[in-house]
């Protein structure tokens, strides 16, 4: 048999446990509401939301963006003019990310 303890409580709360326990003595309803409680907690914390996903891929997209813009514009700057594929592909790639971007946002 388990250790038994008094807990003190308003009679208030003590009305609400007794008006939500159904067949639960009051010691089942306490403890259900502790576990429920505390898997709800460690659900929270075990991964992230598609809002958060969809945030975090949205902003790698923008830094990659910025990242080719910046190294087109400094080849560019100092005079360097890279080989037509590189060029072409570095284009479509900054293009690719700046439609994709825009067209959700849209």
């Amino acid at each position: 048999m388990s250790e038994k303890r008094m807990f003190i409580v308003d009679a208030e709360l003590v009305k609400r446990i007794d008006d939500n326990r159904g067949d639960m003595s009051r010691s089942e309803l306490i403890n259900f509401l502790i576990e429920s409680q505390l898997k709800e907690e460690s659900k929270k914390h075990n991964g992230v939301t598609r809002e958060e996903f969809h945030q975090f891929q949205e902003g790698t997209k923008e830094l990659l963006r910025s990242f080719l813009e910046f190294f087109i514009s400094y080849g560019l700057e100092l005079g360097k003019q890279p080989e037509d594929k590189e060029f072409e592909q570095l284009t479509q790639r900054l293009q690719a990310l700046g439609s994709s971007h825009k067209g959700k946002n849209s």
